[in-house]
């Protein structure tokens, strides 16, 4: 195991964010990202939970926030429904400098929080 990372956000605090600058939705989530969460009746918990994948995986690599852009780490839903970690771009040069070789997600969310669970293997 490389690291292990783990980030609660707060789902109303987030959802205030994202009314208060609309263009955020596009600079931290892929439009991918976004189409799957469009028929959702509240797509912000689903949001807040993939914003804290990518917090997540920041910790599970041992680096801070701004260590590579938004976009170079998003959730994808596997046919089961299970969700997946796509790494790319700067995110996946540092993975691969640290030897990472496998990722392992797990998302959560409840009335107030979204939770993200990542384990750099």
């Amino acid at each position: 195991m490389i690291g292990i990372g783990v980030d609660v956000v707060e789902i109303e605090r987030f959802r205030r964010s994202l009314e208060r600058t609309p263009s955020m939705r596009d600079r931290l989530f892929t439009v991918g990202e976004l189409a799957a969460l469009a028929d959702r009746v509240d797509p912000v918990p689903g949001l807040a939970a993939r914003f804290a994948a990518r917090e997540a995986t920041m910790k599970s690599l041992g680096l801070g926030l701004g260590a590579f852009g938004f976009h170079d780490v998003w959730v994808r839903r596997l046919e089961g429904g299970a969700p997946e970690l796509v790494v790319e771009g700067r995110a996946l040069e540092l993975a691969t400098a640290a030897g990472v070789g496998r990722w392992h997600l797990s998302l959560s969310h409840v009335d107030s929080v979204a939770v993200a669970y990542v384990v750099a293997e």
